[in-house]
């Protein structure tokens, strides 16, 4: 991926779904770069960040103090920051940015040479620690699950096999192994380790829990008329998205994995602003490949109470 400008994915659109006002106060629960909030500051709203990465800062620094700021923590963490029916708006871009995969010395990358890190925050097991220390059952399921590898149980074997010789510390070394485990490239037009560094990232900064709870929370912090947009990078994360908006949006029969299914009869707290999720258009899939697999949700928030009992 280019060291180019860090472009955000779906801004336009975005933009429009929010539909922030002068005055509105919006949520960036995945702050970056900044260029969200920047879209959403010239429309006169005001912008409380959220983005558990601490070398983001430097790209807040220019932005105004009057209408803008920046916390640093998870954005599960909003409503203990603001409270609840407290926001006009709530946008979330998930997964890892390309400012983060730019930085090798951040571990993202099995294109760059860098610490085998991951971590989107400052603390935490690295991606070094899970490789090195689980046993090869939980990084096999890790691969699988998170990564949507179906060559888990081999590439486990392999890594295992390996750190017996020597630790993984460094990306290059354990994407090295994941391409002889899977027999080379073979003229693929996806490296080898690309899922399986996705699983590792995920599972490294718990990803998919975090999103049940921001979105969670994010209903609880939106005022009756408020919006929820979230842009989503791969399937688990838009599976989520896609089943917590149908869910509240009594689009489906209720109940999640993790809970008894709700009360009959619980008014839905959202309403769909489209049925469909939204993909960017051929020009910004030209302009920024980094778009191909977004897709993008978005609905308002009604006047019912919060579902209680569901994740």
């Amino acid at each position: 991926m280019s060291a180019a400008p860090h472009v955000s994915v779906l801004l336009d659109e975005v933009v429009e779904a929010l539909d922030a006002k002068p005055g509105d106060l919006v949520v960036d629960g995945t702050f970056g770069a900044g260029g969200y909030t920047r879209a959403v500051l010239a429309t006169g709203a005001r912008v409380v960040a959220f983005d558990r990465d601490p070398t983001v800062r430097r790209f807040a620094e220019d932005l105004p103090a009057d209408r803008f700021r920046l916390v640093q923590a998870r954005f599960s963490e909003m409503l203990d920051e603001l409270g609840p029916a407290s926001v006009d708006g709530v946008m979330l871009d998930l997964g890892v940015s390309s400012m983060q995969l730019d930085q090798a010395e951040r571990g993202f990358s099995f294109m760059r040479d860098g610490p085998l890190d991951m971590r989107m925050g400052d603390t935490g097991p690295t991606a070094a620690d899970l490789v090195n220390t689980l046993d090869q059952a939980e990084l096999a399921r890790i691969l699988y699950v998170y990564g949507e590898e179906h060559a888990s149980r081999r590439i486990a074997s392999f890594i295992v096999r390996r750190r017996e010789e020597r630790p993984f510390s460094h990306t290059l070394d354990l994407a090295e192994v994941i391409e002889r485990a899977v027999g080379g490239r073979k003229g693929a037009k996806v490296h080898p380790a690309t899922r399986s560094f996705q699983g590792l990232r995920i599972a490294v900064n718990d990803e998919l829990a975090e999103l049940e709870a921001g979105l969670a929370a994010a209903e609880r912090v939106l005022k009756p008329g408020g919006r929820l947009v979230v842009v989503t990078f791969h399937s688990l994360e838009d599976r989520i998205v896609k089943a917590f908006l149908a869910e509240r949006a009594g689009k489906t029969p209720g109940g999640s994995r993790h809970a008894p299914p709700v009360a009959a009869g619980a008014a839905p707290s959202f309403q769909l602003i489209s049925n469909k999720a939204i993909a960017p258009g051929e020009a910004e899939l030209a302009a920024n490949p980094r778009a191909r697999s977004s897709k993008l949700r978005a609905a308002v928030r009604t006047p019912a109470p919060v579902w209680e009992g569901v994740a």
